[in-house]
């Protein structure tokens, strides 16, 4: 059973990406649903469910049931506003926005639910005669919902390390090059970092990042008015942070915002 489940979510029979099964690229398709065919919006949503669902199984880290799960609803809705938001210039393909804007959206999602289940009302625990055991009730309660947001705010560091770790391997880049190539001195890392968001949020640097698999060099020495040789040096460095400044890591993002968010000039 588990098998067939697979097979059929997982391993579609033909290459949903086929231009010849599909009449385009998914770019072309996007193009034409955002020039008002709607068909084709309907009929896309449906070749891509796989894919939809695969992609929120990935972030959720479990199997997600197209059937049953509200997390398959959020990531169906993200991947209708990633055709609705795609822009050709952005420096991607499609899947991969999509794949962004699903994980970013369920990633918020489970936010959600978490500050839900902190807003439980102490009526519900208490009892005009139980003798104190309601604010006893209330404050286990409080205790345990802080357990368990800690829970899965490590569990999301953890599956974003992992997703960020198989995005660096596309730059030859282990996760802990980054141990060996972080600047040791405060002045130095808050360039860095401001340098490294700069590349994570210029479309055009970004692009040339992610197409060519080279850093865009002498563009950032220009921008940042600093010396070839501290770009060069921090190469791996650079990378990560625009990857992390660029990609659906809001737990890794606050650590690389920690020391700058302080100072004047705070990326947005």
């Amino acid at each position: 059973m588990l098998l067939l489940l697979w097979k059929r979510w997982f391993s579609p029979p033909s290459d949903p990406d086929s231009p010849q099964m599909q009449g385009g690229t998914p770019e072309q398709r996007v193009e034409a649903i955002q020039a008002g065919d709607e068909a084709q919006r309907e009929a896309f949503i449906v070749q891509y469910r796989p894919f939809i669902t695969k992609t929120a199984s990935r972030v959720c880290r479990r199997f997600i049931d197209p059937e049953r799960d509200d997390e398959f609803s959020v990531a169906l809705a993200a991947f209708n506003e990633a055709i609705n938001r795609f822009t050709p210039n952005a420096g991607s393909s499609f899947i991969g926005f999509a794949d962004t804007v699903i994980s970013r959206r369920l990633i918020d999602y489970r936010r959600q639910e978490m500050r839900h289940a902190q807003s439980i009302p102490y009526s519900s625990f208490t009892d005009d005669e139980d003798n104190g055991q309601g604010y006893l009730n209330r404050m286990e309660n409080a205790a345990a919902v802080e357990v368990y947001e800690q829970s899965r705010e490590a569990e999301d560091r953890r599956a974003e390390i992992a997703a960020l770790s198989e995005r660096l391997a596309d730059f030859g880049i282990r996760f802990t090059d980054l141990v060996d190539h972080s600047p040791r001195h405060r002045d130095s890392r808050l360039v860095l970092l401001r340098i490294g968001t700069r590349l994570g949020q210029t479309p055009e640097l970004w692009q040339m990042l992610t197409e060519k698999r080279q850093l865009p060099v002498k563009e950032l020495c220009i921008i940042e008015g600093v010396s070839r040789k501290t770009v060069e040096r921090h190469r791996k460095y650079l990378i990560a942070v625009s990857l992390i400044a660029a990609g659906p890591y809001p737990c890794l993002r606050q650590y690389i915002s920690l020391e700058y968010d302080k100072q004047e000039g705070t990326p947005s």
